[in-house]
């Protein structure tokens, strides 16, 4: 056996299925799961060859022999460890560009905003929502007018990264650096002894990062929410940025930063006015898809559906943009089933949502006052006012929409869903009684 493994051509749309099949609905969720680099799932899921140990892992991992899926035939030198590099790379997700629905406003304004200045373009919207590819898309269209660009998630950062301000800033350059592809030299702008973790960073992006050539540079930081949970190190960051937002008023070499802040949730990290990021620059929250643009996506999946076919899938799960691709991927993949078969199953353990409602259900479940705020919601036909942190945690995985101090269910598939798994939760009590 080869050290490196690929999988097989024919078999590349059957594993890529197989992820949502096995409640991943995105490769970085697998990734996470198996402590890998998303690159090594990513070139898994595509068809390129990785170390042959992780192979069996994922294969293993998303149910399958790995001897049926490997294509052995061509082995290639390739150093496909698993440990995760905490690079922040731009790993495509598959399909993308493909299946990829335009929001020309919303694109018209990050082009606008990204042109300016020392601007800064704050987007949020629930997770699945499909942040990270508009911004894939903005970029491409920025670098394509002679911008760097650089999306760092994160996602990559490791635990240990989050402990103090001194290790994340490390990890931040380091992985701005990499996506650069540029020399690291680190080493050469942080002082220890007289200096300060912050005063290091900004040298670094100063003097080195900026200062390489004359074209603007993007920054675009996704998953920002992953920093939220410690506070004295969200503080600390998040400030910098502002402080580097504003010094772009009054320092040409700023002016070439562009900075991007992508997050799911309401940010709850106490921050002085005058050092918080979230309230200068443009603001933009991702809205759901309208049937005009499920239409369109339907149609890119091969499907001469009308308005009224539309409704039909919208009543279930809304305009959530992975819900409704999924639907589509599934019926491209399965033309024996058709949309009102597919919808009669949505929202129980064994239609093509039951990994992804079970995932939540597991979360959800864990925490007492979350699963009681849920029923709550669930049983409600109008609005209901929660504490603020589990209306974020609710809202974070998509499954309320926020309307000032007030929430509600975002789709009739969670309704049905959720509704159910309480109902059979107290007829167990009443079995017991």
């Amino acid at each position: 056996m080869p050290r490196s493994v690929k999988v097989r051509k024919d078999y590349i749309k059957i594993v890529k299925a197989a992820l949502q099949r096995q409640g991943f609905p995105r490769q970085k969720d697998l990734a996470e799961a198996l402590g890998f680099a998303l690159d090594t799932v990513s070139k898994f899921l595509n068809g390129k060859p990785i170390d042959f140990t992780n192979f069996f892992e994922i294969s293993q991992k998303l149910g399958f022999d790995w001897q049926e899926i490997a294509d052995t035939t061509t082995p290639t030198n390739h150093n496909g460890d698993g440990n995760c590099t905490g690079t922040g790379e731009t790993i495509q997700e598959e399909s993308v560009i493909a299946t990829y629905i335009e929001r020309t406003k919303i694109e018209d304004m990050c082009l606008k905003t990204l042109s300016q200045s020392g601007s800064l373009l704050r987007i949020k919207a629930p997770g699945l929502m499909g942040k990270t590819s508009l911004m894939a898309n903005v970029l491409g269209k920025m670098a394509n007018q002679g911008y760097r660009t650089v999306l760092s998630n994160l996602h990559y950062a490791e635990a240990s990264d989050f402990s103090n301000i001194a290790d994340f800033l490390k990890w931040f350059c380091v992985s701005v650096t990499h996506n650069l592809r540029i020399s690291n030299r680190l080493a050469d702008y942080w002082d220890e002894q007289f200096s300060t973790p912050k005063m290091n960073c900004t040298a670094y992006f100063e003097e080195y990062l900026l200062a390489q050539v004359s074209s603007p540079l993007i920054l675009c930081l996704d998953e920002v929410e992953r920093i939220f949970p410690h506070e004295k190190v969200a503080a600390e960051f998040l400030g910098l940025l502002r402080a580097w937002h504003e010094q772009a008023k009054t320092r040409p070499v700023w002016k070439q930063l562009r900075l991007v802040v992508i997050h799911s949730t309401e940010v709850y990290v106490p921050l002085q006015v005058n050092e918080s990021p979230f309230n200068v620059g443009v603001s933009i929250e991702l809205p759901e898809f309208t049937p005009q643009q499920v239409l369109c996506l339907a149609r890119k999946y091969g499907f001469d559906y009308d308005l009224q076919q539309i409704k039909k899938l919208m009543d279930k799960v809304g305009g959530h943009p992975y819900l409704v691709e999924q639907a589509f991927a599934h019926l491209q993949l399965n033309a024996g089933v058709t949309l009102g078969e597919l919808l009669q199953t949505a929202a129980t353990d064994a239609g093509i949502y039951g990994n992804l409602l079970r995932h939540y259900w597991r979360i959800i479940e864990q925490d007492r006052e979350l699963l009681a705020a849920l029923k709550e919601i669930v049983s409600s036909q109008g609005k209901v006012r929660l504490l603020p942190t589990q209306a974020y945690k609710l809202h974070r995985m998509g499954l309320v929409n926020l309307s000032g101090n007030e929430v509600s269910i975002t789709c009739g598939l969670y309704r049905e869903y959720f509704g159910d798994r309480f109902e059979f939760l107290e007829q167990k009590v009443l079995i017991r009684q």
